[in-house]
């Protein structure tokens, strides 16, 4: 029989911990295997990754696209669920209420974060009491667009008719980030827009088109399409960079306004509570996919720009954005109808 110090110093470590478990007694044994066969096996069941948005937007076609990475790498049973409404609340809500186990995630956008302040003490959870971190995915910023036809071909032009005279502007819907961006133009400037909320970004921009606004803060992917088929024209984007689809298009920053840029991002969170080593294991694997080449590609295609952040990364800047919109929306006094 070989003695301990002809093994190697991990076979020796292990033969030690068993020798004090065996001395221990049978019952310490049993917990302890129980234990690592259980944190080796997991997750033994699906897991619900919760997207409060409907079918077929960016947020859901996104979580979708990184649950079949994780089926396919990670060997995880990742089902997308739909519940929509509430401005987002109902399903993160359903999120904050679930078992901290890993087995229940919520996909959030800088809605939720905004949704911090404009709903505080209504939305049926608190962000950063009842959530915790797990991951950061992408971005996307906002573009500020008018009809190919306008008068207005930059944002000095959007500037000056809008002193002139009165100028109606569309978003996606009350609290929504093209309509926080529109909020924050205005704060910055003191420029008096009048603002028009749509259920949706589709419908303000089917508008533009038609004549009957004459300016849109539009979610970059949504609106990109109408750039490129030369319906709309871009004044600007909420970047640092230019996008690499519009390198003609100035970002904000260029056009004077460096303190209107603006990240739509999406992540990942679970309940609060859920144990450490398995936020940080799901965190790690989800960073892990983003940062496959194949997926920085796809989230691209889909006018994001990939942000793979773990756990503690994505809780400070998710921390950074409620502030920072919880000033924006209380000097702007925004409110949601």
């Amino acid at each position: 029989m070989s003695s301990e110090h002809d093994l190697t110093p991990d076979a020796a470590l292990r033969r030690r911990l068993l020798g004090a478990l065996g001395a221990a007694g049978l019952g310490a044994l049993a917990p302890w295997q129980g234990a690592l066969a259980q944190a080796g096996k997991w997750p033994e069941r699906p897991i619900n990754y919760v997207v409060p948005f409907p079918p077929g937007g960016l947020t859901d076609v996104a979580a979708r696209q990184v649950g079949k990475a994780l089926g396919d790498a990670e060997h995880w049973n990742v089902v997308v669920e739909n519940r929509p409404g509430g401005n987002a609340n109902i399903g993160a809500t359903h999120v904050a209420n679930a078992a901290p186990d890993g087995y229940t995630w919520l996909a959030i956008t800088l809605s939720h974060a905004a949704n911090a302040t404009l709903f505080a003490g209504k939305a049926g959870y608190d962000l950063t009491r009842d959530l915790t971190p797990l991951a950061g995915l992408a971005s996307s910023p906002i573009m500020v667009v008018v009809n190919a036809k306008s008068d207005i071909k930059n944002m000095a032009d959007l500037a000056r008719a809008a002193r002139a005279k009165s100028l109606s502007a569309g978003s996606s819907g009350n609290g929504t980030p093209p309509h926080l961006t529109l909020a924050l133009y205005q704060k910055l400037t003191g420029l008096p827009l009048m603002h028009i909320p749509y259920k949706g970004g589709a419908p303000s921009l089917t508008d533009l088109i038609g004549g009957h606004l004459d300016v849109v803060f539009s979610n970059y992917p949504e609106s990109l399409p109408h750039v490129k088929n030369g319906a709309l024209r871009a004044l600007a984007i909420t970047t640092r960079e230019r996008s690499p689809d519009l390198p003609d298009v100035p970002t904000v920053q260029q056009a004077g306004l460096p303190d209107l840029i603006v990240e739509n991002f999406t992540g990942v969170l679970a309940p609060a509570g859920t144990p450490a080593a398995r936020v940080q294991r799901i965190g790690d694997a989800i960073v892990r996919q983003v940062s496959q080449p194949a997926m920085q590609q796809a989230l691209r295609q889909l006018g994001f720009v990939p942000q793979p952040r773990g756990p503690a990364e994505f809780g400070a800047y998710l921390k950074s954005e409620v502030a920072r919109w919880a000033k924006i929306i209380h000097e702007a006094n925004i409110q949601v109808a």
